[in-house]
This record gives structure tokens, C-alpha cells and sequence, in this order.
């Protein structure tokens, strides 16, 4: 099957759904989750925290525990703990904004549920290159001189 923008999202969809139908039987009691990202921004390459938290009368934990998602990618998935909370870290490798999806995936007590946030992530900064001036051991290494203005002053006597 040779899959298009359109059926991938559908694939998405489809597997989210599958996460999100399969560990909870018409049994369970519903479940609330909610999900930050700390920070709310970064820089590419720098760790953020996703954190999800699972509201249930019932137990939340086991089962399937919580899956992040970036957009249609995996990130990772994580037990629930018993204050019903899950949490992921790590970094971007994509300047943009990146649509971040915590799921539930439920247990024998607690249906399925799920949150989305987004996360603004921009493009790494660049160093700054060396500063103009004399340099011992390495042009902005460890000693670094600068030149300022330098007027010569030359009193020419005429006879």
C-alpha cells in the first residue's frame, strides 16, 4: 500500500484509535487526561518535559499506560504511576510547531482518554564568532584583547 499525506493521517488516526479502544472494556468509568510541555518553547536539540496527567475515579494505573505522540510520530509509552502521572523527556529535532497528543490507553477499570498541547520549537541559536582584536591561544579562547581607538599625536617642529 503506498501511503499519500491523506492516508497517513488516516493510518494515524487509525492506530490512536486502536491504542485508544483496545485496553479499555464498556465497563470502565471514564478518565480525563490532561498534558503539558515544560518548556511551552525550546530551542531544537533541548530536552522538554511532557507531562500527562490521568483523572479516574478508579485506579489508573496499569494497564497500557500513557503514549505521547509529536503529531503522527511515537515519542515513547509510559507506566502511569499512582498519582496518576506520566512523563516524557526529550528533545526536538525540528524547528516548527510540533502538536504533542498524551493517550491513555486505559485498563480494566479506567476508560481511554486523551489531550493535545503544542510546542513552539525554533531553530538552535548560532554561536558568535570571534570578536576583532588581538588573541593569546585562540581568537574568543581564553584570553581575548581588544583594540580601541589609538591616536597618535606627532608634533612636527618647522624651522
Amino acid at each position: 500500500m503506498r501511503i499519500t499525506p491523506r492516508r497517513g493521517r488516516l493510518v494515524v488516526a487509525t492506530a490512536l484509535a486502536a491504542v485508544l479502544g483496545l485496553a479499555s472494556p464498556a465497563w470502565a468509568v471514564s478518565s480525563t487526561t490532561t498534558v503539558t510541555a515544560t518548556p511551552q518553547s525550546a530551542a531544537v536539540g533541548t530536552p522538554v518535559q511532557l507531562a500527562a496527567t490521568v483523572d479516574c475515579a478508579a485506579d489508573p494505573t496499569g494497564g497500557l499506560g500513557v503514549t505521547f505522540f509529536d503529531g503522527g510520530d511515537l515519542l515513547d509509552t509510559v507506566p502511569v504511576n499512582a498519582n496518576g502521572q506520566a512523563s516524557y523527556t526529550g528533545p526536538f529535532t525540528t524547528a516548527g510547531s510540533h502538536t504533542i497528543t498524551a493517550a491513555y490507553n486505559g485498563n480494566t477499570e479506567c476508560a481511554a482518554s486523551n489531550n493535545t498541547t503544542t510546542v513552539q520549537v525554533t531553530s538552535a541559536p548560532t554561536s558568535p564568532g570571534p570578536t576583532p582584536g588581538f588573541c593569546l591561544l585562540a581568537c574568543g579562547g581564553l584570553i581575548n584583547f581588544s583594540v580601541g581607538d589609538i591616536n597618535n599625536t606627532v608634533n612636527i617642529v618647522k624651522h
